[in-house]
């Protein structure tokens, strides 16, 4: 049975993972309820570890660095004490690969070199370099989906990253772009990059220091 992280270890990891979210979006990533969500937020705000901002009318809660901290050490701790380092370490040299594969797709994505400037905005209008980036997010579906469901198998708090990258790809077939890497929504690129954030965390490694 895959370990079942404590509710105050998600709303932490949340705000970290899902990136100035409200406490709704965290209670709703994790199925918690919404009330102690944001009664736990403000607990940890006096602690020094979250802090709530506002930017262009949008508030949001962040992650301290003293809050960063405490959520790396209980994220090792669940990790050692689920005894699923090996499979997570496993896990994340096997996604280094497809992470490539996905940046580049995102990049072909936002931008089609023309012959006058190799930086030329990707306006959408030529559907078979857009059908091939989507080809490329198509076939990593099924691998994101196996890494993803080994590590729910042994961490329950990994579910749901493989089912929402597929119904964001299975809205961006349909035409709608900005399921691609929309920043306003659950893209594949947004779901993608909470994911990676949730690899780095759990194992202590620095953004960056994998790439």
């Amino acid at each position: 049975m895959a370990y079942a992280s404590a509710p105050d270890d998600l709303v932490l990891h949340g705000v970290r993972v899902l990136g100035f979210p409200t406490a709704a979006r965290v209670a709703g990533r994790y199925g918690l309820e919404a009330g102690p969500t944001g009664e736990t937020l403000l607990d940890f705000e006096a602690r020094g570890w979250v802090r709530q901002l506002s930017f262009g009318g949008t508030a949001g809660w962040s992650l301290t660095e003293t809050g960063r901290i405490e959520n790396e050490r209980r994220l090792a701790a669940e990790l050692d004490g689920a005894g699923a380092r090996d499979t997570v370490t496993r896990a994340h040299q096997a996604f280094l690969p497809l992470n490539h594969q996905l940046g580049a797709a995102c990049t072909d994505w936002q931008i089609r070199p023309g012959p006058a400037d190799p930086m030329t905005f990707n306006d959408h209008t030529d559907w078979r370099w857009d059908e091939r980036v989507l080809r490329t997010l198509t076939s990593l579906d099924s691998s994101f989906g196996r890494l993803c469901g080994r590590l729910a198998r042994e961490l329950e708090r990994f579910e749901g990253y493989a089912s929402r990258y597929s119904a964001a790809l299975t809205r961006a077939r349909a035409g709608q772009n900005a399921w691609v890497d929309g920043h306003d929504r659950d893209s594949c690129h947004i779901v993608w990059i909470q994911f990676h954030e949730d690899l780095l965390a759990t194992l202590g490694i620095a953004r960056g220091a994998d790439s």
